[in-house]
């Protein structure tokens, strides 16, 4: 493709070389750059990209971008450098080198048309908020898959294309990564996409060249504020609102305080949803239920439809996160009765995911991983009125040590009884960080125990509950691995359950009725 068609509309300097070049591949990583490839030399926190230009010259860079004032290209530029001889006289170097007011913003616009725009050929729903992303985004893609929508995946956990799933590095991916997987769904039959949109992403304009059909506000409140995030809570709240001026259809949380400061100045028509009687999608008289060791809620639906939901999710955000996939399945013309239907189905991994072995008590797993988010869970559990909240967690190693104090006094005032566990003690000593928890837990009059061996944990949880209990397996949530001095061991909560139960003359296990497991 040439280097002109890729600009495009973009206002650009030619510093040197010839835009009709022909580009065949593009990069931000100067170790990638290939013969005839494009560099976007980014200007990074610790290093610029720019160093980088005379190292891909030599590698055969066919075009370089780059931001304005740059020291470094300037220098190099100014002084007419020879660098073993190729980079020679600016007037007979054949590199082609662009300045751009923004780069970032730049190479998510020329990524697109890289890749042939694809967003062209997709649905593309992005969720921000600073808290429950990846919940509704789990919620909405399972919702559009079981209606017959093929739906690619993009967030904190991992990014599914529609044929394979691989481990995130961001909660939103560079631009240039971005482009390139919306192609991979196209071509793999994906009709659709969910992802969460961060605030830093935002900010960095990750999500440039991204059209959005929809964009979701799910709430927000003070987060990602500090040294190389956001300088205050301000221009965090102005990040979040970014994501309404790129959408074609804004669908908010109408309860949050913050919502109409979302929604004002916004370009996008407005949808609302909540308890309000204001909202459009209005969840009224919510109701708890507990039957067969799922815990679950059920409203009315009123407004823009009127019906019966019933979601086996426990607590109030549970309302919320539904509520959001009610609202993009209705628009997408996912009919009421499907809808119905299908969110009786909806499980979301690692979150207040239930492994329903028995209808005597309730066993999940869930991601709660910090203070904040454990009182938050606990508080919803407490709701049900359980005979007891048992908490099974550990805290990561080589991590500061406020977060092992806070989950433990957490735990021990909202939970009836706490199992101490490992987590992913990394180069910790396990036991030492215990010992930290216990720091917070001795605070309070929660009844605990320690246990290092995760699995061992597990068994001691299941073997010893009691009728009308919820068990928690907090921390781990959709992780599938632990990390010890170094080396991630494979270990699934939900694989040490099945083996315990393999293991165990399960006649002993209060309520035993497997139905996770069967075939």
């Amino acid at each position: 493709m040439r280097l002109e068609k890729l600009l495009g509309e973009l206002e650009y300097e030619v510093i040197c070389g010839d835009v009709s070049t022909d580009i065949t591949a593009i990069t931000n990583d100067s170790r990638k750059v290939v013969q005839g490839g494009l560099y976007f030399a980014i200007p990074g926190a610790r290093v610029d990209g720019a160093e980088f230009i005379p190292d891909v010259i030599r590698m055969g860079a066919a075009a370089i971008i780059t931001e304005k004032n740059q020291e470094r290209l300037s220098y190099i530029l100014e002084n007419d450098i020879l660098i073993n001889g190729d980079f020679k006289k600016k007037e007979d170097n054949q590199v082609a080198i662009i300045q751009v007011e923004n780069i970032r913003y730049a190479m998510g616009v020329m990524s697109s048309e890289f890749y042939d725009n694809p967003c062209e050929e997709l649905t593309i729903i992005g969720i921000t908020g600073t808290k429950g992303k990846t919940t509704t985004s789990y919620m909405i893609k399972e919702m559009l898959e079981l209606a017959g929508i093929k739906t690619g995946l993009i967030g904190t956990i991992e990014i599914d294309d529609g044929k394979e799933k691989v481990s995130s590095l961001n909660t939103t991916p560079e631009s240039i990564v971005l482009h390139k997987k919306f192609r991979d769904m196209v071509n793999n039959g994906c009709h659709a996409v969910v992802m969460e949109v961060s605030s830093q992403a935002l900010m960095l304009d990750r999500v440039a060249g991204v059209d959005f059909d929809y964009g979701i506000f799910t709430n927000l409140s003070p987060d990602h504020i500090g040294p190389n995030e956001h300088s205050d809570f301000e221009n965090y709240k102005e990040c979040k609102k970014k994501l309404f001026s790129l959408c074609n259809i804004g669908i908010y949380n109408y309860d949050d305080p913050a919502a109409e400061y979302m929604i004002e100045g916004s370009t996008s028509e407005a949808i609302t949803f909540g308890k309000s009687e204001e909202a459009d999608y209005i969840a009224d008289g919510h109701k708890l239920y507990m039957e067969n060791g799922i815990l679950g809620i059920e409203y009315e639906l009123e407004g823009v439809l009127e019906g019966h939901i019933r979601v086996d999710l426990p607590g109030d955000f549970s309302i919320y996160n539904s509520l959001a996939a009610i609202v993009v399945a209705d628009c997408m013309g996912v009919s009421f009765d499907e809808i119905q239907r299908i969110l009786e189905l909806i499980k979301v991994r690692g979150r207040v995911e239930m492994i329903p072995i028995s209808d005597a008590f309730t066993l999940m797993i869930d991601y709660a991983h910090n203070g904040v988010a454990l009182e938050s869970l606990l508080k919803a559990i407490r709701e049900y009125e359980p005979k007891r909240i048992v908490s099974l967690f550990g805290c990561g190693g080589n991590r500061a040590k406020d977060r092992r104090y806070e989950m433990g006094e957490v735990s021990g005032k909202y939970s009836d009884f706490t199992i101490i566990t490992s987590d992913n003690p990394r180069n910790e000593d396990p036991q030492a960080i215990i010992d930290d928890i216990k720091v917070g837990i001795d605070k309070t009059s929660g009844e605990h125990i320690d246990i290092i061996d995760r699995k061992e944990a597990i068994r001691y949880a299941i073997m010893n509950a009691r009728e009308g209990d919820v068990i928690i397996l907090a921390g781990k949530g959709h992780e599938d691995y632990q990390e010890i001095k170094g080396k991630k061991h494979h270990m699934d909560e939900r694989d040490l359950v099945k083996e315990i139960l393999e293991e165990e003359d399960v006649s002993k296990i209060c309520g035993y009725n497997n139905r996770y497991f069967a075939d």
